[in-house]
């Protein structure tokens, strides 16, 4: 191949891949009903509004108060940092600068 060849290939794969990141800071959110909680464990399950149960580990540093939650109740988790949807585990982890939060509606 000629250079100029393999430097067009080259730029459009750094386009190509900086095309189909996100940005570093995007939040997500999952909004439904506390399904079940273990503060032993420091789990939680939260149940969507489509019947889809999202599993969440908190870590101890992340300054969530499992004590003030109650099974049953309207959270909304926020994960603060992105992570893809196709590559959410089986349980997400609760970190520093994450919140669950009651919500009313």
């Amino acid at each position: 191949m000629r250079p100029a060849t393999i430097r067009t290939l080259a730029l459009l794969t750094a386009l190509l891949l900086l095309s189909s990141c996100r940005p570093m800071g995007e939040e997500r959110s999952v909004t439904g009903t506390l399904v079940r909680l273990d503060r032993e464990e420091r789990s939680l399950t939260v149940e969507d509004g489509m019947g889809v149960r999202w599993n969440f580990l908190v870590d101890k540093d992340a300054g969530i108060d499992l004590a003030a939650l109650r099974g049953g109740s309207k959270v909304r988790v926020t994960i603060a940092r992105w992570t893809p949807p196709n590559m959410i585990s089986a349980a997400d982890r609760i970190r520093k600068g994450d919140r669950v939060e009651p919500v009313s509606y």
